[in-house]
């Protein structure tokens, strides 16, 4: 009769612990595939990653980072994530990140159909109807000197803005630059078309006008002498992240000016729109 009950005990026992087991055990994740096929990405600094993300009822969910810039890429995802999310986004984040959410610096999204997404840089502006128009001259110098040594994004004299450009989101600047003998050199950041720029450390002391633009008369970086005769150089417009690491062009070039072998100082040349190597791809799932 004993061991009846002993046995009886035994198997209540087994029982309880069974279903102690189950209910400690952690539920069972189903995961899918998403995959990235891009283009038109560069690879970063050190410092910063890019970073996938699907909005699900409306927030942000990661989908993993990334430095290579090599694709087609494959991210493990939770399946009902995958499932319910409606747009991907693509930013750029800090390398050490304290901030869980997506930060200002989204370069590519786009909402899904079915099981794919076309993402563009629409997130930054829509560059259809953009354009771009620059003098050379050289006005801090105080002298009709050296006038093919300075370039300046302006229109029709008297100086009026000589770039349209959509105003950008938080996380994006736009930048000039002069590509001398192949090195590019900065003319500043800007925001605004019709205010000075953040830059003239190349220009002499006198005024200059209060819109994008530089002199290339003094501090030449290494490798470069001052002044020097832009004719033949490009000129360009390109779209920065913020903060940025990197002191060469982001890949972002919305418009570039070829200027002139036989560049006359004070004329108006127009740039030209260059959409073509804006980031762009297909993400599925």
């Amino acid at each position: 009769m004993m061991k009846k009950q002993f046995l009886i005990l035994l198997i209540a026992m087994s029982t309880i612990f069974a279903s102690c087991n189950d209910d400690d055990s952690p539920p069972v994740i189903e995961t899918g595939e998403l995959t990235l096929n891009l283009s038109g990405l560069e690879a970063l600094g050190s410092d910063f990653v890019y970073e996938g993300w699907l909005i699900v009822g409306g927030n942000p969910v990661s989908t993993g980072v990334f430095t290579s810039v090599t694709f087609p890429q494959s991210f493990t995802v939770d399946l009902t994530n995958l499932e319910t999310a409606t747009t991907f986004v693509l930013s750029i984040e800090p390398l050490v990140d304290p901030d869980p959410g997506p930060a200002a610096t989204k370069i590519l999204v786009g909402d899904f159909s079915g099981n794919s997404a076309s993402v563009t840089t629409a997130v930054i502006g829509d560059y259809t109807s953009a354009y771009g128009k620059y003098i050379l001259a050289t006005p801090s110098d105080g002298t009709m000197n050296n006038e093919n040594s300075g370039v300046w994004f302006l229109g029709n004299l008297p100086p009026a803005a000589g770039l349209s450009l959509p105003t950008l989101p938080e996380g994006w600047i736009y930048e000039g630059w002069a590509v001398i003998d192949g090195m590019p050199v900065t003319t500043g950041t800007f925001s605004a078309v019709d205010m000075p720029d953040s830059f003239n450390d190349f220009s002499g002391m006198g005024d200059v006008p209060p819109y994008p633009g530089e002199d290339f008369l003094v501090n030449a970086p290494s490798g470069l002498t001052f002044p020097v005769d832009l004719s033949g150089m490009l000129n360009v417009i390109s779209i920065e992240p913020v903060p940025d690491d990197s002191p060469a062009p982001f890949s972002l070039k919305p418009l570039i000016g070829h200027i002139p072998n036989d560049a006359e100082d004070h004329v108006v040349y127009d740039m030209l729109l260059h959409l073509e190597n804006l980031a762009t791809g297909t993400v599925t799932r």
